[in-house]
């Protein structure tokens, strides 16, 4: 999202930003102010006094049916959020969003609205402007909305709440972006008369996370292997990689004496570094692994310069691809994939020559990965690093967003001409 507003700058567009306030992320699953290093001065930011009520942990706020009955609380919260939006958490701030956009076009008028999700609710923003103001919007959907990423399944039906919601807000978008082909495949097939709007705008990495061949595996001292990201997999998912790195230690003497460190968050609200996940890596730490909680932006480099080998752990199939993937592939470090075989992470990484190659969930297997990851840790040689180094290049994120910014604006400018782009260029 920072680099989308920073290219519509570059292209000599007037870009303003609504969010919510730092308080709220805070909340949440924690801010990393290091991110807004980078934020281009140019650009106005709007934070609007949003947060989510179930997280709230001062007790002393809580009212008497929340005290008495948290359970309860939430199930009616849930209920009554999704009835001015069909999104739990979310749904309430339609109102405030949709004042929220209309009083910015107000004092400076928009001319193109860009909606990024999750939440979902920031449709309904972009509708109310482009009903009451004409102002054109695209979607930026990420992961998507009616396809279930995880499960690879759809997720509501075209008849539910939902479902209208979603054909309704992309019958009138200039422009669908989604993370990967999959992804794309489900809405091209869902809505065939928009599918030649439906682009796919991979995440890719930034070029000042990635450390450069800075650093020399010592074995002796013991290798380093890392996990950078949110924890968001299941407690037996991480006890599978951690049971594989213990029977892997034990086997190859290049990590009899290695380090498991795991950086990032675990858990949102009062869970917070405060559940199973958080017992289990405390319970792992005879094996060497070691959590370090989350890292800022700002230091993405310097950690991943410390490490010998990258741990890739994912949930999802097919349809998730995840944003790390193309940093760990930056690092030119070999990395072990801890994922379902079929997953778009896979097809990003075939043909990276320090992949170990994906195994899925297999314990046994994944023991071999973490073997072969030590060998090629110590063996890689500076051809096979540049060759790692050339494959992850293609997916600089300034590259990808630079020219989806670009192709944005064509689109747009199409839309306002009276006339759309197709794959074979303008037409009536």
């Amino acid at each position: 999202m920072r680099e989308t507003a920073n290219q519509f700058i570059n292209v000599g567009w007037d870009v303003t930003v609504v969010t919510i306030a730092r308080e709220s992320w805070e909340r949440d699953s924690g801010i990393d102010l290091s991110l807004l290093d980078k934020v281009d001065p140019r650009i106005k930011v709007v934070e609007l006094p949003l947060a989510r009520e179930d997280l709230e942990t001062d007790i002393r706020l809580y009212d008497e049916a929340r005290a008495l009955d948290p359970n309860r609380w939430v199930a009616e919260l849930r209920r009554r959020q999704q009835q001015t939006f069909p999104e739990p958490n979310f749904g309430e701030w339609k109102e405030d969003l949709e004042q929220a956009v209309l009083r910015i076009h107000r004092e400076h008028p928009a001319d193109l609205l860009l909606a990024t999700c999750v939440p979902y609710v920031n449709l309904a923003a972009a509708w109310k402007l482009w009903e009451e103001a004409g102002v054109p919007y695209a979607v930026d959907f990420r992961d998507g909305w009616s396809i279930d990423v995880v499960e690879g399944v759809e997720a509501f039906s075209r008849d539910s709440a939902e479902g209208r919601w979603e054909e309704k807000v992309l019958e009138r978008a200039v422009s669908l972006w989604v993370v990967n082909d999959p992804i794309a495949d489900h809405y091209r097939k869902r809505y065939p008369d928009f599918a030649d709007r439906v682009h796919v705008v991979r995440n890719g990495y930034d070029a000042d996370s990635a450390p450069g061949r800075v650093h020399t595996p010592d074995p002796e001292s013991g290798l380093v292997f890392g996990y950078l990201g949110t924890v968001n997999f299941s407690a037996q998912h991480l006890e599978t990689v951690l049971n594989a790195w213990r029977a892997a230690r034990e086997k190859e003497p290049l990590l009899a004496n290695a380090r498991f460190e795991l950086r990032g968050h675990i858990g949102a609200g009062a869970a917070r570094e405060a559940n199973r996940h958080a017992e289990i890596l405390k319970e792992a730490e005879a094996d060497g692994v070691h959590f370090g909680g989350p890292a800022a932006k700002a230091e993405v480099a310097s950690i991943y310069a410390g490490w010998d080998a990258m741990v890739l752990i994912l949930i999802g199939g097919r349809y998730v691809t995840s944003g790390k993937v193309y940093e760990y592939m930056a690092t030119g470090l070999p990395i072990v994939s801890a994922h379902a075989v079929e997953h778009d992470a896979s097809n990003v990484l075939e043909g990276h020559p320090l992949w170990t190659g994906a195994v899925g969930l297999d314990e046994a297997a994944l023991t071999e990965s973490f073997v072969k990851a030590a060998h090629l840790a110590v063996e890689t040689t500076d051809e096979v690093h540049a060759a790692a180094m050339s494959h992850a290049n293609r997916y600089t994120r300034e590259a990808l967003m630079s020219a989806a910014v670009r192709k944005l604006v064509e689109e747009f400018t199409a839309e306002r001409a009276g006339t759309s782009i197709a794959a074979g260029g303008p037409t009536p």
